[in-house]
């Protein structure tokens, strides 16, 4: 019994001194309630019992966003070409051989034109013995330019007929002529006129196969006009000269063989 009672004394005072450490911790605590310093300031902003605060940063007003459009995500496809050296790779180094070019190509000279070449000469103006009704006297050369042909007068009313080339517009013409002179593979050297409207010409050139005065020349008096050969005999029967009678090779070697010098030519 007596055991008891001490056992509730000391039971009631251990509860009145917990009591009242309570209390002393409350009030302790009371003006914080965090026990002040950094825990407070953080916690409440109010640093501890004295009433101080620690210094805070002004707080900025937000301006108002305009929204802004969320774009979606571009897909990047993975490059599937072929990677390029750093450095280009070396030309591979040819073996076909390089002729060099013809002598006259180097000089500039007319080239014959393959076109020109390849054309068919019209069994027209192929060289032929015909009727002839005019009144020029035999050996006499008559030129129609108009019809490409030349008519080499023979006895009899008849008369060779040779296909020919003659000047494109703007360097036709007519008139009486004599052969001053006959050249077998003449050299050709463009006059001065020619030169001013092709200044590519070669200022001479040797004759030969590649001349553009053929086989043979007949010169026509001191005119710059000849009748004269041609490395394109496509060009037979056309208007392409600069005012030269042009004919086939194996027809102005006959017709060399044909006249002298002093024979008399009309251009009609």
């Amino acid at each position: 019994m007596r055991g008891s009672v001490r056992l509730c004394l000391w039971a009631a005072t251990a509860a009145s001194l917990w009591s009242a450490s309570a209390q002393a911790q409350q009030a302790r605590y009371g003006e914080g309630g965090y026990g002040g310093g950094l825990i407070e300031y953080l916690v409440t902003g109010n640093a501890g019992r004295d009433g101080r605060s620690w210094p805070q940063r002004a707080v900025q007003p937000q301006r108002a966003m305009a929204p802004q459009r969320v774009l979606a995500p571009q897909r990047v496809e993975a490059y599937t070409g072929e990677l390029l050296p750093a450095e280009p790779e070396p030309m591979p180094v040819s073996t076909t051989p390089v002729y060099a070019a013809p002598q006259a190509a180097a000089y500039g000279a007319v080239q014959a034109d393959p076109g020109r070449i390849a054309r068919a000469v019209s069994p027209e103006y192929q060289r032929q013995e015909v009727t002839f009704t005019g009144r020029q006297r035999p050996g006499t050369i008559v030129i129609d330019t108009a019809g490409k042909h030349l008519y080499l007068v023979q006895p009899g009313q008849r008369a060779l007929r040779y296909g020919i080339g003659v000047g494109r517009p703007g360097f036709a013409w007519s008139g009486l002529k004599t052969v001053s002179r006959k050249a077998e593979w003449p050299d050709w050297t463009p006059p001065p006129e020619m030169l001013a409207r092709r200044p590519d010409l070669p200022r001479h050139m040797a004759g030969g196969p590649a001349n553009p005065l053929g086989a043979r020349a007949l010169y026509l008096g001191s005119s710059l006009y000849r009748i004269h050969g041609t490395n394109e005999p496509g060009t037979i029967g056309q208007s392409v000269s600069s005012g030269c009678i042009r004919m086939m090779n194996d027809d102005v070697v006959d017709l060399y063989e044909r006249v002298p010098v002093g024979t008399r030519v009309e251009v009609l």
